[in-house]
């Protein structure tokens, strides 16, 4: 079959998908905004497009999110009729409908089969938006502006074949009427190239070599913010750190943000939560504490490799790959008791939950972990045992996708 993806950061969910449909003999291509030039990865033949215009300088508030997914749109449907014109016509459409590219898409190739990602549908309340009342906004134009983002997917499920969704409580944020289209089948996780490892070796940018011997905590986030948690751990130092002086804090992701609001006094999250809660801790605690910003993906196995008590927090929102890696890394987890990780965490057998409000509570959980080797072991042969059994690439999850596709 010819089957075509849809992503503006191609291979984005789909670098496994993609190439094991290619390597099944399928005719696999994609159009994207990242490449600079056509080419060839993986097997799959990729096709950049470009945007033909910007944002009105006038746009209404409210509808710039739509009119930047519109401006997507409006661009991949003029790459898709010289396609179609050329004599290209897929079988399949497999699309992740966030940047509204394929919006318009059903319209040039009316017969093909379209299958979108459905990775969250926006609600103004009793989700992510409103649940940390500390950063929660009483603008009802925010409000508004959540819904809004929304739109385009539901002009897009007026044709969709198919969606499929990385946890079931993702899923159950959609409409009814999508939901019963979902099928709930992860991303996966390559439990196989990220297991334990007894004699990793982590080396700071100081030069200090970190061991499985040290006493290690790590906290992951592609962006140091509020959405997943980092103030709240970082407020949960000064108890960690007074009552294991030996721990060693490390700190991966970068300082902008992905999800949420960037600080209204114009600074990063970072900074603001080091001018909080450094005053707290003497200069000897500080030095424990390690931002290691973006590192490369080597390094980021053999963090987790290294970890002893890996710290995981979110609003509830999307689950972010790095909770289930550290699973099948073996740490022993310390998460918040927030959706969507009840699917993955099961408080007191694979990993311990804790409030998301409570640092000091964090800390303790932390701190008892830390403290009890026997019980981190069995929670991260657990987890291991978990991550492989539900989320493994080759044997759980790849499969069940290439028939979702094919089906």
């Amino acid at each position: 079959m010819k089957i075509l993806f849809i992503h503006q950061n191609f291979p984005g969910q789909y670098k496994h998908l993609a190439p094991a449909l290619a390597d099944k003999g399928h005719e696999v291509s994609a159009f994207s905004l990242r490449n600079a030039a056509p080419g060839k990865w993986e097997g799959v033949n990729v096709h950049p497009y470009e945007l033909t215009r910007q944002n009105g300088k006038d746009s209404h508030p409210l509808v710039i999110d739509f009119e930047s997914k519109l401006i997507r749109a409006e661009a991949c449907l003029s790459h898709a009729v010289k396609f179609r014109n050329a004599g290209y016509y897929p079988d399949i459409v497999v699309a992740h409908p966030g940047w509204g590219e394929s919006l318009f898409l059903k319209e040039v190739w009316p017969n093909a089969k379209f299958k979108l990602y459905c990775e969250f549908f926006y609600h103004a309340r009793e989700a992510d938006v409103g649940f940390d009342a500390e950063y929660a906004s009483t603008d009802l134009l925010a409000a508004a502006r959540v819904e809004l983002k929304n739109a385009n997917l539901l002009l897009e499920f007026q044709h969709a074949d198919a969606g499929i969704s990385p946890t079931e409580w993702q899923a159950s944020t959609f409409p009814r009427h999508i939901r019963k289209k979902i099928s709930v089948i992860h991303d996966g996780i390559d439990t196989e190239a990220l297991k334990p490892n007894p004699t990793v070796r982590f080396v700071l940018d100081n030069g200090e070599v970190i061991t499985r011997d040290d006493e290690v905590v790590t906290f992951v986030s592609r962006s140091l913010e509020p959405y997943r948690g980092f103030h709240v751990f970082m407020r949960s130092l000064p108890k960690l750190l007074s009552e294991k002086p030996d721990a060693k804090i490390l700190i991966v992701g970068n300082e902008g943000v992905s999800y949420g609001a960037k600080p209204s006094n114009g600074t990063t999250w970072k900074q603001q939560f080091c001018n909080e809660v450094f005053p707290a801790l003497t200069s000897e605690q500080i030095r424990q504490i390690h931002f290691l910003g973006v590192i490369p993906y080597d390094r980021f196995m053999a963090l987790l490799q290294v970890s002893r008590v890996h710290v995981y927090l979110t609003y509830p929102f999307v689950l972010s790959w790095s909770l289930l890696e550290a699973m099948s890394a073996g740490c022993a987890i310390v998460a918040s008791d927030t959706q969507p990780l009840h699917e993955a965490i099961k408080h007191n057998e694979n990993g311990l939950l804790a409030d998301f409000f409570n640092p000091q509570g964090l800390a303790s959980s932390v701190i008892s972990l830390l403290g009890d080797s026997e019980k981190r072991e069995t929670f991260g042969q657990r987890a291991r045992a978990f991550a492989i059994e539900h989320y493994d690439l080759q044997t759980v999850c790849l499969p069940q996708q290439l028939k979702w596709v094919e089906g």
